[in-house]
């Protein structure tokens, strides 16, 4: 993962191992989540459709 991406739910740098990216599952765009919101279920949102997930 590059650097500059960051998390979804908190905005961090995603530059540490755990880190995800997915697409969402209405719009397809990319929702990326760092290790601290994946393991606590932190909610996010799409940023283009406005899809709220765990």
């Amino acid at each position: 993962m590059i650097a500059r991406d960051r998390c979804t739910s908190c905005n961090a740098t995603l530059a540490e191992a755990g880190s995800t990216r997915f697409p969402c599952p209405v719009c397809e765009h990319e929702i990326q989540r760092c290790y601290r919101c994946r393991e606590q279920s932190i909610t996010y949102t799409c940023r283009n459709c406005g899809f709220g997930g765990p």
